[in-house]
């Protein structure tokens, strides 16, 4: 296994403290608190920057944009929670899914910034609810009709019955499906602007970016999303979405170098740590690469994987090191994907260290038949197939996985020099491994476990009498 020699920058605050309540900001729940807390970071920086303070209380505000030099600081106690009015997060051209396009500005944006910190032990919550689709299948009868009575526009004409916001974006919905060249249209981007839904944190184009012992949470989509950013710091903080979150990713680091992933916490509604760089013709042509990434000392309780390679990751991934992490109840433990159409290396990963606790699915997985876009039966050109080499993958302890290890890779490429070394599997399953090359694996032991089924609904109800302290009884997550 190899080991990490690259060096992430942290940022450097004047010391300076600046309140947000000197500037008049109110403590009552409703009044919107974007101008004060506008003025204090531009007072802030005006003054060679320093700390943004943000006091123990419930301020509501709209969005809010970080400028170099600016170390936002919740207290403990400090909650910011976000207006759920799309109208005050106007459209901006960004990258979203790994493809440019129009959507509205986060919630917490900056761009091409320089020393810049998130910092504390309070909570962001970007008041997603109002902003996200929910899927029928995810809620019980009551909890499902309780929703609906609320309003929104039930689409009953696909695979799964889903409640939109409103009729507008169940329209938006089928018009994009079709048409991802309308993102790129400004026009129909307006006409639809509230289908739109940002990421609750986003950074572009930054360096020297440190998050530290805040919650982020209840997302509009991804929670957290540097994008084209430099030297990244991420260490204590938790990361939260409602498991039912449509696109709830945790953490998208998405063309980013030199970042540090550390004692971190995530639960949350999609892939909850995620490596991304672009998706198909848009990632190939931005051709940048997500490298030189620790992720150590991190828990997943929930998320559709663990850690996440792919599937956007057209420009590449590579000199990525997971170490020391557990995942308790995901659906997959280690995830790996793509799809033809992608193009992209994904090379250097080394996962090690790595304890699983009732994992739904596999254990470790890699799938190139991912069916997001995928261009399987037509044309394409060699660039349009992904590759994924190199990986090693050791010291892995799981016990509870539907499989243990699956590999499936393209006849036009399979995946090759993937390393397996001490691996304990506990599950009722078998190794699949299709369209792949120097497989090697050592000291792999499986053993059967009589009552995993038993043993993984046992979980999920505990799981979900948990949730029901925060919401309705939800059914089993499939």
């Amino acid at each position: 296994m190899e080991k990490t020699d690259f060096k992430v920058t942290l940022p450097i605050f004047k010391d300076n403290k600046y309140y947000i309540t000197d500037f008049g900001a109110v403590n009552d729940g409703y009044t919107n608190n974007s101008k004060a807390i506008e003025d204090t970071i531009n007072h802030c920086n005006s003054n060679g920057g320093g700390q943004v303070v943000i006091p123990n209380g419930l301020w509501y505000t709209g969005p809010i944009e970080l400028k170099s030099n600016i170390d936002l600081h919740l207290e403990k106690g400090a909650v910011l929670l976000f207006s759920n009015d799309y109208k005050d997060y106007p459209l901006i051209n960004t990258n979203f899914e790994g493809y440019f396009m129009y959507r509205c500005k986060s919630p917490i944006y900056g761009k091409d910034l320089e020393n810049v910190a998130i910092t504390g032990y309070g909570v962001i919550d970007g008041n997603g609810d109002n902003w996200r689709p929910v899927k029928h299948f995810k809620m019980t009868e009551k909890v499902w009709a309780e929703l609906v009575s609320q309003g929104g526009a039930v689409d009953n004409s696909g695979k799964e019955e889903v409640l939109w916001p409103s009729e507008t974006n169940k329209e938006a919905n089928k018009a994009f499906l079709d048409n991802y060249l309308l993102y790129k249209d400004k026009e129909t981007c307006e006409k639809y602007h509230s289908f739109l839904r940002p990421a609750l944190f986003n950074l572009t184009r930054c360096k020297n970016v440190l998050l530290d012992g805040v919650t982020f949470r209840n997302s509009p989509a991804w929670c957290v999303h540097p994008w084209l950013c430099e030297n990244i710091t991420i260490q204590n903080v938790h990361i939260q979405n409602p498991w039912y979150a449509q696109n709830g990713d945790g953490l998208d680091l998405d063309c980013c170098k030199n970042a540090h992933i550390l004692n971190s916490t995530f639960d949350v509604g999609d892939d909850a740590i995620c490596m991304k760089s672009g998706k198909n013709k848009d990632g190939r042509k931005l051709g940048v690469s997500t490298e030189n990434v620790l992720i150590k000392d991190c828990t997943v309780y929930h998320g559709h994987g663990g850690f996440v390679a792919g599937s956007e990751m057209s420009g590449g991934l590579k000199n990525i090191f997971v170490e020391d992490c557990t995942f308790i109840g995901t659906d997959i433990g280690l995830r790996f994907k793509s799809c033809l159409g992608r193009g992209g290396v994904v090379e250097n990963i080394y996962c090690k260290n790595i304890n699983m606790l009732n994992i739904k699915n596999e254990a470790i997985a890699f799938n190139m038949g991912y069916d997001m876009d995928t261009k399987a039966g037509q044309e394409i050109s060699p660039e349009e197939i992904p590759e994924f080499k190199n990986i090693f993958i050791e010291n892995i302890v799981c016990n509870g996985a539907k499989k243990p290890i699956s590999i499936s890779g393209l006849k036009a490429m399979p995946i090759h020099h993937v390393y397996l070394k001490n691996i304990s599997v506990q599950t009722k399953g078998s190794v699949k491994i299709e369209n792949a090359e120097n497989i090697f694996q050592e000291n792999i032991k499986q053993r059967t476990r009589k009552n995993a089924l038993s043993a993984v609904i046992l979980y999920s109800g505990l799981q979900i009498s948990w949730k029901a302290l925060l919401r309705s009884a939800l059914r089993q997550d499939p």
